[in-house]
């Protein structure tokens, strides 16, 4: 096989492998592009211990965190977009992509378009800035499973757990205030059905739980100034 034939095949095969990944994972990699970036998507629900129906749109946590550790090793990958439309999930595989993102030295940005909903919450704080759009909705609401309480005290006491620690990881990645995002969360005036509150995106900016309001071009900007004011990764 001569040289040319060669390059043409391993070509044919990097297009192969960057469709597959999209296709199966919903991620992608920029290469001609300012800043190498790798963008990755969180949508529908978010698949954690329990497989969902295949009627589901699904995000799985176990794509997402090896995805996450490639890319925080990669050297050519320069900064992570995260673009979130989701109506939450399984809470505990939800929260550990989030505490892996927010530990991530690679520069990051989220962006919510659509939803970022109950578990969502805490993945679109994670990273280092965030942006809504307009049009974009976040839902604030206590634990619960399957949208029923439980009335066995252990079980009340491990949601109570869980969701002191989805509080503290919000707080902590975000400029809400406690008393606002509790209030919000156990809000009984506004949802039908269920205890909580829905933000537009602007109240969320409002409010302090998303850094700004923007579109995509926004939040590139915005990962592209972080790459050019951060240190290299490696030497």
């Amino acid at each position: 096989m001569s040289e040319k034939d060669k390059n043409d095949k391993s070509t044919a095969e990097e297009k192969l492998d960057e469709a597959e990944l999209a296709e199966k994972l919903g991620q992608t990699i920029a290469q001609n592009s300012k800043h190498l970036i790798h963008c990755l998507t969180v949508i529908g629900q978010i698949e954690g211990h329990y497989v969902l129906s295949e009627q589901n749109k699904t995000t799985k946590y176990e794509h997402i965190i090896p995805a996450l550790v490639a890319i925080e090793q990669d050297r050519s990958v320069e900064g992570l977009l995260i673009i979130l439309n989701t109506v939450g999930g399984d809470v505990e595989a939800g929260l550990a992509i989030a505490e892996l993102i927010s530990g991530m030295k690679t520069p990051t940005v989220s962006l919510v378009v659509g939803g970022g909903h109950s578990i969502g919450v805490p993945l679109a704080v994670s990273a280092k800035h965030s942006y809504i759009v307009p049009s974009a909705s976040m839902t604030i609401h206590p634990v619960r499973m399957n949208g029923t309480v439980l009335g066995v005290p252990q079980t009340l006491s491990y949601f109570d757990k869980m969701q002191d620690r989805i509080v503290n990881f919000v707080l902590k990645n975000s400029r809400i205030r406690e008393e606002d995002f509790r209030r919000l969360m156990m809000n009984t005036e506004e949802l039908v059905l269920d205890v909580g509150s829905v933000l537009e995106g602007e109240k969320a900016v409002e409010l302090g739980l998303i850094d700004r309001l923007g579109g995509l071009s926004d939040a590139m900007e915005c990962l592209y100034e972080l790459i050019e004011n951060t240190e290299k990764r490696y030497q």
